[in-house]
């Protein structure tokens, strides 16, 4: 299958290609990852949207003006803010505001934009389409909206964690810039870069970087845990349910009682 940006995300995309996003859909429910492939969609949030937004900025006035096409009901359709961004969408202009008034993110977000690469890596093919792709300048970037940048996050096996361990993004940054260096056949990885920005008023915003080894150690647990999910993938094994994600909860179906203090996972 011929990839590129008009297709990435379709279902055929997802189930002949891995992804970063299908890798950590398959680690947090098998049965919602598999539902995925055959066409089930989790309704689109308005943080994802505002998210889009300020992505589809950054992409290029094109694309900026395709997903407002695409996505009226952001917009204001009556009343003397007709065709202005609802309140609840606003941020996103001061969000882009902050980014285009400093350097140091303008200048790491330089490069092409949404560049799609596809490579070979753990007995699947994997994609991954890149925000910003700068191999002349040895790096590639990525624009993350978040609601705080700062604010720890509670995970129930490593404690409180920052916002970039909560949402995988390492396991992201190692997946892009391993794919990266095998479609290209360089020796070494591109710098992987974060730039963030948040929903306050004002936005807080971060250039965030990575060490080798924080890829190096995200490659080792990706490589552990492809097996599975090829298996589960291919039809071989039945997925397993999660019994929490908004799959299993829209075809849940109860066989017995639940005991009081098995609410709670430990």
């Amino acid at each position: 299958m011929k990839l590129d940006k008009s297709n990435y995300h379709t279902d055929e995309a997802n189930r002949h290609y891995m992804s970063h996003s299908q890798y950590q859909d398959f680690l947090t429910c098998e049965a919602m990852a598999m539902a995925k492939l055959q066409g089930w969609k989790e309704p689109i949030s308005d943080a994802l949207l505002l998210g889009a937004y300020v992505h589809a900025y950054f992409e290029g006035p094109e694309a900026f003006e395709r997903f407002k096409e695409e996505h009226p009901e952001i917009f204001s359709s009556r009343g003397l803010l007709k065709g202005e961004l609802k309140s609840s969408f606003q941020i996103a202009n001061t969000m882009i505001s902050t980014l285009e008034n400093d350097p140091l993110c303008m200048f790491v977000m330089q490069g092409q934009k949404e560049v799609v690469l596809t490579s070979e890596m753990f007995g699947a093919i994997w994609k991954v389409k890149i925000d910003n792709y700068n191999p002349d300048q040895n790096r590639f970037s990525d624009l993350k909206t978040v609601s705080n940048i700062r604010k720890e996050v509670w995970d129930p096996r490593n404690g409180y964690v920052t916002f970039v361990e909560a949402n995988h993004y390492i396991t992201q940054m190692a997946v892009y810039a391993e794919i990266e260096r095998r479609y290209s056949g360089r020796d070494g990885w591109l710098e992987p870069i974060i730039v963030a920005v948040s929903k306050e008023d004002p936005p807080d915003k971060e250039v965030i970087g990575f060490k080798a080894y924080d890829i190096e150690r995200e490659l080792f647990e990706v490589e552990q845990n492809m097996p599975r999910i090829l298996d589960v993938k291919s039809g071989r094994e039945e997925p397993k349910r999660c019994e929490r994600c908004r799959y299993c909860r829209e075809t849940k179906r109860l066989n017995r009682i639940t005991y009081y203090a098995d609410l709670i996972a430990r």
